[in-house]
């Protein structure tokens, strides 16, 4: 399970808002005042992500709380984004090329419109795979557990 620390903002029933900071690993790095990313990172200001989630837990404003996406779940989807238009675009142009030899034909756009068309399919397959209903509420954040309350107060310096 990958996991954040949020705060409640909000409670409307079961509907809970939390937020949560988006941190930034370049202000861990020796070379921070050195590299571009760093200085980057330095001047856009630290930006908070809002989420509206449904929980049967006993929460209260101001309550920190474990948001958890399963592992599996993020990976496979990211591979799915990544490789099938990828796969698409190869498999396509492939196929492409070896018609274009058989028929002895001379320009190579065959093969790049084929490529792209196979990469836009990739694309458009690995879309409906992601908003697919399942996939949509698997990757959706679950409120795992409540901090204690004094481990909200101290991380609150």
């Amino acid at each position: 399970m990958i996991e954040e620390i949020a705060q409640v903002t909000a409670i409307d029933q079961q509907k809970v808002t939390v937020e949560s900071e988006i941190k930034s690993t370049c202000s861990s790095c020796q070379q921070v005042d050195n590299c571009g990313s760093g200085q980057v990172a330095k001047a856009i200001p630290h930006r908070k992500l809002t989420l509206e989630l449904t929980s049967k837990l006993s929460l209260k404003l101001g309550d920190r709380v474990v948001l958890a996406i399963p592992e599996d779940k993020l990976l496979s989807t990211a591979s799915a984004v990544y490789l099938l238009p990828l796969l698409g675009l190869i498999g396509c142009a492939a196929v492409a090329q070896y018609f274009t030899q058989q028929w002895q034909l001379d320009h190579e756009a065959w093969v790049i419109l084929a490529g792209a068309a196979g990469g836009y399919l990739g694309f458009l397959s690995a879309r409906f795979w992601q908003n697919s209903a399942s996939n949509i509420d698997a990757l959706t954040p679950k409120i795992v557990k409540v901090l204690p309350s004094e481990l909200n107060l101290n991380t609150e310096r």
